[in-house]
């Protein structure tokens, strides 16, 4: 017969943090699971000590099978970002969990702000890529580090993006004997050593009463607040052909996102901001406008993929996508719709914009050949213009749009 696992949340300060409670089940259990510096704390432990090493599904395997009382060891609250979840959904009905205080909630203490309206995101053996679309707008931010993303790493991002407005603080062994908090502005924490600050540290950020307000972008930026090409300037998607197409892309939350083409990154731009918790992949055969997506992804706050490439070439390296947008093809159409349509996730959508009806009919033909259904909207619209103290419309160019899903 299998016997309980406890999960125990163990603080900086080891043993002496815990309640009479933990420390009896620590003590009459028969196996004692935990990192090297969990186990270091109850080294005169007579269980039998098993560290947790090289992944966590051999741990389950043994769990599934072990017939004595077993404590697993954690940091903190063992449901935060812990392991505790993962043993609760893999061992269902074994898993009795016992938290620590967690290091955000000492965090949050030692500044002596309220938490249940922070955004919390973990860096912790996570790409810092998107970080920056997740945060803007955010007053209060909570951030787990780890030896890569460390605070002035960290810092640094947050200066490429222009994100000076907030104030940063950083607690180090949190509630240990080697605890040591500190105030910092951005740019003075991006300029320090990462040897300075411990490895078990958390960030809080938070906007600085006296900082400027950041500018604020709903959907359907204005073209003319994006950096494009000269002489050549209006190469771009329109705002409103724009907003009809990632509409037609049905985006989520957490998609993955292609743009081919995607010259000034307008629509990859707004993807992102829309996306904030999955990707968006960009891809351009012109340096000129590609160096202008980039300096549009830092003007947006959007971090995203940016390639330099003309289609299909480098797509294979691009995740598969939820949706795909695809602005310019250069003369590839159908080669390029074929690795989109056999690379797209079940339930995603190819929108392809069309401007002549010989590139509407190749589409609409690659498509029927690939057995997947198409919607074609025709968007004909002209915005209003000034003249003398009257008001004229003039028209912008007739757009196809069109949204690809498998039948």
């Amino acid at each position: 017969m299998s016997h309980s696992i406890t999960v125990i949340g163990v603080g900086d300060d080891g043993k002496a943090g815990l309640p009479a409670s933990y420390l009896e089940r620590i003590e009459r259990c028969g196996v004692l699971v935990g990192g090297e510096r969990q186990l270091s704390f109850f080294e005169d432990s007579p269980a039998e000590k098993v560290s947790i090493k090289n992944g966590l599904s051999g741990l389950v395997a043994r769990l599934e099978q072990e017939v004595r009382d077993t404590v697993v060891l954690a940091s903190g609250d063992p449901l935060f970002y812990g392991i505790g979840g993962y043993l609760s959904g893999k061992l269902p009905g074994r898993v009795c969990v016992y938290p620590a205080v967690s290091s955000l909630q000492l965090a949050f203490a030692r500044i002596g702000d309220s938490w249940q309206d922070a955004v919390v995101v973990s860096l912790h053996g996570r790409p810092i890529k998107g970080l920056a679309q997740r945060l803007d707008g955010k007053r209060k931010v909570a951030l787990l580090t780890d030896e890569v993303n460390h605070p002035p790493a960290i810092a640094g991002y947050l200066l490429e993006f222009g994100m000076t407005e907030y104030e940063v603080f950083v607690g180090e062994h949190l509630g240990g004997e080697q605890e040591r908090t500190g105030w910092y502005g951005v740019e003075e924490l991006a300029g320090m050593e990462a040897a300075f600050f411990a490895a078990l540290n958390v960030m809080v950020l938070r906007v600085r009463r006296d900082a400027d307000k950041p500018a604020e972008w709903t959907l359907g930026i204005d073209d003319a607040e994006f950096a494009q090409r000269k002489p050549d300037k209006g190469l771009i998607t329109k705002r409103e052909v724009r907003v009809l197409s990632l509409a037609a892309l049905g985006l989520k939350p957490d998609s993955i996102v292609w743009d081919i083409g995607t010259c000034t990154g307008s629509v990859a731009i707004e993807a992102a901001r829309l996306c904030r918790e999955g990707a968006v992949y960009a891809m351009e055969k012109n340096e000129g406008d590609l160096a202008n997506a980039a300096e549009n992804c830092r003007k947006f706050r959007a971090d995203l993929t940016l390639v330099h490439s003309k289609a299909p070439e480098g797509l294979e390296a691009f995740p598969d996508p939820d949706a795909v947008f695809i602005g310019g093809s250069g003369g590839e159409l159908r080669e390029l719709l074929a690795l989109c349509c056999s690379r797209l996730r079940p339930g995603g959508t190819i929108v392809l914009n069309a401007a002549t009806i010989e590139n509407l009919s190749a589409a609409q033909q690659a498509f029927s050949q690939e057995g997947f259904a198409t919607d074609i909207t025709l968007a004909q619209l002209a915005r209003s213009k000034p003249i003398l103290d009257m008001t004229r419309f003039e028209g912008l160019n007739p757009v196809y749009i069109i949204a690809a899903r498998r039948n």
